[in-house]
């Protein structure tokens, strides 16, 4: 098939790129809008059959409102809250939300709701039970409405979410603007020449475009995350230059070796090509163990992940031949002067020998230098044993965004944050006051509740609670709290919800999840592993280099974000714990990453191997063919996705961090260190699997074309 579609490159060249370019425009035209269509309401973050959001959906049918407050106006005045002029403007603010249509109730007059200093208050606006693009209107229409008084602010979850999808546009095109300037200026060093290092970029648009077409059909079918995003956008620019590394590495090999050409080309896809569509099965399969989670920021993570990274491959595979056939040794030229013999001399493959001379000091001490390694990067890794999580909130907002600042008015100068109480559902008809009342007093007798309200029917035979920790929204004392009711002796119906009740029962989702994504992970690369070498060893010393890659990864993120040790350089506060489903994307992601990695150099090892050498020499020929591109490629991709640490979204932050560090210690100590060593401790043995795998692996082994 490879060599089919090098033959089609080569013959219909210009129609390729013409259809090629047909695409990209329909791609802009259709997928480039695609941003103001994915979901930005709601909380992503949670599980949709989770108690948590069952007893949300029995309160808002009974009541025919939402659960919980969605919309808050803080206003402040200097001159104290008492006066008859702020008294007057708390009345007006609450007028015009009694006012909208979208409006159930408006909580106003509470003592609870003046700030403890005596220069604010807040009213709060609960929704009627509408859906997300009705209560948008309605932000709409009430941030009109109140435009015009000063000193107000408005926060609140029906804003927040537009927030975030606001800041999420913000960091993407900052991101964009930081990272391709740098992308083209490595690769220039990397290629020597001014064409051969704009293909990478002309890759990374059209795969990022593609998706965006693909992106925009899922998400009239299953509404996506706005989150999702980030990911396509920098895994795909990551993706797009991996894959345009080694292509175009390995035909200007062949174009060195023989010449340009349709054979060049053939020999080209036979090889790199074949690497590539092997890279991209794993990469996809790894982010595809996303996709048993519930969580719609997860799901949304791992299609968007799957899609780029089959739409990377497919442009590789189809257009950057094209390309390549186009340009033949011209994808060389407009190399500077002083560049021009470095550039002829990677276009014949020629090098300088480091990476052999490397691997090759390694192999002499392979057991001390594995036991070095190993042991630096789990230590590094034990700093996850002390991990703590948290959840998604306002806190996620930059400081400068007003729904954040509105939240945090609310945590520091007032009683209670409206927004985080611990709701109780209890399954009663109205004559059943009494049992309610006592469950009301059961509850208030609990430990961490700092306030309750008295128990309200809502109708449907469903009665309401509310109640106040003593305890942050997130911390162990809330969530203590909502198990504690949770487990309460009572021969009511009872339920739970609410940011604490959400938070409780999205780590216990993901935990029950977790084993299932595992599976997936480990099966799938075992098996692709397995296809690409023919040994059962390697596929397990994968797995094992993988594992700590992400150990060290994820101790290092503790370091960062849950210890605050780079808030000043990175620019974040540190909420002293990462956001919950942080690692199960990092462990996705970075899975695949390394796999993909692997790939490449596993690949080229075994061209060695097949070609006749020994097990040390294989290792040493292979890496010294694949360190410099892996390097570069890893390089280039810790640009692309490192540029999202300047989010302003925290948990974004994390992501484009941990994915950076985890690419860079996979492409230094794991791949210069870790590899070379085991395989030199392990020897013949590498390649072992029982007969009856090896007759199997013969007939359907996924092994590369030898090239002469």
């Amino acid at each position: 098939m490879l060599r089919l579609l090098a033959d089609i490159a080569s013959r219909r060249t210009r129609t390729v790129l013409a259809l090629t370019g047909l695409l990209f425009l329909v791609a802009v035209g259709v997928g480039g809008p695609v941003a103001g269509l994915l979901d930005t309401g709601g909380n992503p973050f949670t599980d949709p059959d989770s108690e948590t959001e069952q007893v949300r959906e029995r309160i808002e049918a009974a009541a025919g409102e939402q659960a919980g407050v969605a919309l808050v106006a803080l206003v402040e005045t200097p001159s104290g809250i008492d006066s008859p002029a702020a008294r007057e403007r708390v009345e007006s603010v609450a007028a015009t939300l009694s006012d909208d249509s979208a409006v159930a109730r408006v909580l106003t007059g509470d003592p609870a709701q003046l700030s403890n200093d005596g220069q604010s208050a807040y009213v709060a606006a609960v929704f009627r039970d509408l859906d997300d693009a009705e209560i948008d209107e309605a932000v709409e229409r009430l941030e009109t409405g109140l435009a015009d008084q000063p000193g107000l602010k408005l926060g609140g979850s029906a804003l927040a979410g537009p927030a975030v999808g606001e800041q999420v546009g913000e960091d993407i095109g900052r991101a964009e603007l930081l990272a391709f300037p740098i992308i083209f200026a490595l690769s220039l060093l990397f290629f020597r020449g001014f064409v051969a290092a704009l293909l990478p970029l002309f890759v990374g648009v059209l795969t990022i475009f593609g998706t965006f077409l693909v992106l925009r059909v899922i998400n009239e079918a299953l509404p996506l995350s706005i989150f999702a995003l980030n990911l396509v956008i920098a895994l795909g620019l990551g993706l797009a230059i991996d894959y345009s590394l080694f292509i175009v590495s390995r035909y200007r090999e062949e174009i060195a070796r023989s010449g340009a050409g349709p054979e060049a080309l053939r020999r080209t896809m036979a090889t790199a090509g074949r690497t590539v569509l092997f890279s991209t099965l794993t990469v996809a399969a790894a982010l595809a163990a996303l996709l048993v989670f519930p969580q719609q920021f997860l799901y949304s993570m791992g299609l968007g992940g799957m899609v780029v990274a089959l739409v990377a491959a497919t442009t590789s595979l189809v257009a950057l031949p094209a390309l390549l056939a186009l340009l033949g040794t011209r994808v060389n030229s407009l190399a500077p002067r002083r560049l021009r013999g470095a550039s002829e001399r990677v276009a014949r493959g020629e090098s300088t020998g480091g990476w052999y001379r490397l691997s090759r000091a390694v192999m002499r001490r392979p057991a001390l230098i594995a036991g070095l390694t190993a042991a630096y990067l789990l230590l590094l890794g034990s700093q996850f044993l002390r991990i703590d999580f948290t959840g998604f909130s306002a806190e996620n907002l930059p400081k400068s965004s007003e729904p954040r600042q509105v939240d945090d008015a609310l945590d520091e100068k007032f009683p209670e944050n409206p927004s985080s109480s611990v709701i109780v559902s209890a399954t009663a008809g109205r004559s059943e006051q009494e049992g309610v009342t006592t469950l009301a007093r059961e509850i208030d007798q609990l430990p961490a509740v700092a306030a309750l309200e008295q128990p309200r029917y809502l109708g449907a035979d469903t009665w309401r609670i509310d109640v106040a920790s003593a305890g942050e929204p997130l911390d162990d004392r809330s969530q203590e709290l909502v198990e504690e009711i949770r487990t309460l002796q009572t021969p009511l119906e009872v339920g739970v919800t609410g940011d604490t009740a959400d938070f409780v029962d999205q780590q216990s989702s993901l935990a029950s999840r977790l084993p299932f994504g595992i599976a997936i992970l480990c099966v799938t690369t075992f098996v692709l592993l397995f296809l690409l070498t023919g040994s059962l060893i390697l596929p397990l010393k994968a797995l094992l280099m993988n594992v700590l890659t992400l150990s060290a990864a994820f101790g290092l993120l503790v370091l960062i974000f849950q210890d605050g040790r780079l808030e000043g350089v990175l620019g974040y506060q540190s909420e002293g714990a990462l956001e919950a489903t942080q690692p199960v994307l990092l462990f996705a992601l970075v899975f695949g990453l390394s796999t993909d990695y692997a790939v490449f150099l596993l690949s080229r090892i075994k061209e060695a191997r097949d070609g006749g050498l020994d097990n040390t020499e294989a290792v040493a020929t292979g890496l010294e063919r694949t360190g410099r591109i892996v390097t570069a490629a890893a390089a280039l991709f810790c640009v692309a996705i490192g540029a999202f640490a300047t989010s302003e979204i925290i948990f974004i932050k994390e992501l484009g961090i941990g994915t950076a560090l985890a690419v860079l210690i996979d492409a230094t100590l794991i791949r210069a260190l870790l590899v070379p060593s085991l395989m030199a401790l392990l020897g013949p043995a590498n390649w072992w699997a029982p007969a009856p795998l090896r007759r199997l692996y013969r007939r359907v082994g996924l092994t590369e074309s030898p090239v002469g």
